[in-house]
């Protein structure tokens, strides 16, 4: 056989190879993003409308909040914040409106205590998205009833939908640092994994 055919079978088995790794790290990587985002994973794929944007969008995020300081409150802030939403929530039954707008506040408060950057709403989402993805979406929900509930004959039982979202989000960034879902240790593991793909990606 000529030489250059024995060229051509090994770049084709070389090139075979590359694909077949490649697969294998595109799976790890959408299991990884699956199992750290969960609901939030399948979410961001229906926005993007497709696998392939989403999970960019996911590791972007990731990389964002690698960059971030977030910290666990303090005892003393942690019962302040409690404090505060227990008057948020009390404020209800007299003004809806201002109870929930107290609530939004109070939420964007603690991230900022914590480090999140809390300029843009959607940016917001993002990057809490990270930490706490079992519950950013009663964020978005909360946010978006609390606008709604502005107009309407429903106004207040949006309102009060919005309230019950928005707790959700707060009890879970007021946690002691102990009950958290090891949002930091997450954090970390979740962007050794993403750094592992990358390099992964780069030998390829």
């Amino acid at each position: 056989m000529a030489g250059w055919v024995w060229v051509l079978i090994g770049i084709a088995v070389v090139v075979a190879l590359a694909l077949v790794a490649w697969q294998g790290l595109a799976r790890r990587r959408t299991v990884r993003l699956r199992e750290r985002f969960g609901p939030e994973y399948e979410r961001t794929v229906g926005d993007a409308g497709g696998k392939r944007e989403a999970e960019a969008e996911l590791q972007a995020r990731e990389k964002r909040r690698e960059q971030l300081e977030i910290r666990p409150l303090s005892s003393s802030a942690r019962d302040r914040y409690l404090h505060d939403w227990q008057l948020v929530q009390a404020q209800f039954v007299d003004d809806p409106h201002g109870s929930v707008a107290g609530a939004d506040r109070l939420i964007r408060s603690v991230m900022a205590e914590r480090g999140y950057p809390v300029e843009d709403f959607e940016q917001r989402a993002a990057d809490v998205s990270v930490d706490h993805p079992q519950v950013v979406e009663h964020y978005r929900e909360g946010h978006r009833l609390a606008v709604a509930g502005g107009n309407g004959t429903d106004a207040t039982e949006e309102l009060r939908q919005a309230m019950r979202h928005y707790r959700a989000l707060f009890e879970e960034l007021v946690a002691p640092a102990a009950d958290e879902p090891l949002s930091g240790e997450r954090a970390e593991v979740g962007n050794d994994a993403a750094r592992r793909d990358e390099q992964t990606a780069e030998r390829l």
